[in-house]
């Protein structure tokens, strides 16, 4: 029988214990392997061990076995040597326990380990005295940890609540793809308001450059739409990740679930992938069409890839506007193997000719210039329009895919990493040859955009 607590309803309780409270088993499962990595730490003699993190806070929910585990180092240490003994130690370190072990980055190099089917992170950073001495940004966690360890008590099923609700409504991540809601700020924002119900009340009524200081300590201005001051770094806005579109997502969310409550708030979105024929169907039915840029996805991590996929995207679509072609919807994914930009055009095929325009004709000494250089052109022109001289010229790319396999996607501002994926080489499919098993996902949100909100009622109209 579920027990209810003050201010929360019964399906949110019904909810916690069923699907997001870790188990005693669980709890207890994690913590010795926490206890064992801490132990083969300090008999190394070489630094602390301190387990940060969800884990950590005890805001984890139920199934995540993500384990992050810091080694503190003394400050006194060059970077140079801190990267190298951290990564050295950390490598020894978990080959103690799995094979299954690989190096990664982030500001500095760390070892990610599969150990007894638990998801492994170990941390080399500096032990510094406050948070006002970081030397880098990994610096900064272990006082996230103190900080909400101390504070969070009474409030961690809130938490828990607030971490499904965003990852239900697929907001939840501060990562490049997402741009949503990380971990922490989940946690901060619980702390602020005081609770789940507290919150999403509060949220209802919010709009751009929504600021939150919980230990009124800002030091400087930020420009982000949400803004959650940093309570261990006054410089630092822990909600800089969060775009317009998922904080206005998290606030159509708070409404609709305030409105109507109901356990779809907490369900994940299964994923449907389209099929190549479903695809073809979508195409037929749109008349419009689609042409996917694939190529090789850079060896980087996803942090330096996507915000390069993001301009890439932007770039293509310039150079496809430019040149005529209308872009209806352009969106980007990367894959472990392959990224790619899909892009929606209204039309794919133009006229031969164009309208090229040249200067006023007041700018004397250019507006001759382009008279002279065109004055025996086949084509009309030229001719005067709104007082600048027009001609007529045969159009250089006619159809859009001799534009996307041209020479001229390396020249615009894609990104450094993307452009030396270009050179070596790329593909450009067209129409339901885009479909590609990987992407079958990527595809089918391509076309079914929609706001969390209405994904959420129009499932729930469904199983009606």
């Amino acid at each position: 029988m579920v027990s209810e607590v003050p201010g929360r309803l019964p399906l949110e309780e019904k909810i916690l214990a069923e699907q997001l409270r870790p188990s005693a088993e669980e709890r207890a499962y994690i913590r010795s392997m926490a206890d064992r990595l801490l132990a083969a730490i300090a008999a190394s003699g070489k630094a602390e061990g301190m387990v940060v993190g969800s884990i950590a806070r005890d805001t984890w929910v139920k199934g995540d076995r993500d384990l992050d585990v810091f080694m503190l180092f003394s400050p006194d240490l060059p970077r140079e040597t801190l990267e190298k003994e951290g990564l050295s130690l950390a490598r020894s370190i978990a080959r103690q326990f799995t094979d299954t072990l690989c190096e990664k980055y982030a500001e500095h190099p760390y070892i990610n380990a599969t150990i007894d089917s638990i998801d492994v992170d170990l941390v080399p950073c500096y032990n510094v005295k406050s948070a006002a001495h970081i030397q880098s940004a990994v610096d900064r966690t272990p006082f996230h940890t103190r900080y909400i360890t101390e504070k969070i008590n009474g409030l961690t099923d809130d938490v828990l609540l607030l971490k499904r609700f965003a990852k239900a409504g697929g907001i939840y991540g501060s990562d490049q793809m997402t741009e949503g809601f990380s971990g922490y700020l989940c946690e901060l924002l619980i702390l602020h308001y005081g609770g789940f119900a507290p919150l999403l009340e509060a949220a209802s009524g919010w709009g751009p450059h929504q600021k939150i200081d919980i230990e009124r300590h800002g030091a400087k201005e930020f420009s982000e739409p949400l803004v959650v001051i940093d309570p261990v770094d006054p410089r630092r806005n822990v909600a800089a990740a969060v775009s317009i579109n998922r904080m206005a997502e998290f606030v159509e969310l708070a409404r609709g679930y305030r409105e109507a409550h109901s356990e779809v708030f907490f369900t994940l979105p299964a994923v449907t992938p389209v099929s190549r024929d479903e695809l073809a169907a979508i195409l037929a039915s749109r008349g419009t069409s689609l042409y996917a840029v694939t190529f090789a996805t850079p060896p980087f991590i996803d942090e330096i890839v996507v915000p390069q996929l993001r301009r890439s995207t932007g770039a293509v679509c310039d150079l496809l506007t430019r040149n005529g072609f209308v872009v209806h919807h352009a969106h980007y994914q990367m894959g472990k193997e392959r990224c790619m930009l899909l892009f929606e055009l209204l039309t794919d095929e133009l006229p031969p000719i164009r309208r090229h325009e040249g200067p006023p004709v007041w700018n004397r000494t250019n507006a001759e210039k382009f008279r002279e250089k065109y004055r025996d052109a086949t084509l009309p022109g030229p001719f005067v329009k709104n007082g600048r001289y027009v001609m007529e010229v045969p159009r250089e790319y006619r159809f859009a895919a001799d534009l996307l396999t041209s020479k001229e996607l390396l020249n615009v501002g894609v990104g450094r990493h993307v452009r030396a994926s270009f050179e070596k080489d790329w593909c450009v499919l067209e129409g339901a040859d885009c479909w590609d098993e990987a992407f079958a996902g990527f595809i089918a949100g391509f076309f079914d955009r929609c706001s969390p909100l209405v994904r959420i009622k129009r499932g729930s109209a469904d199983r009606k």
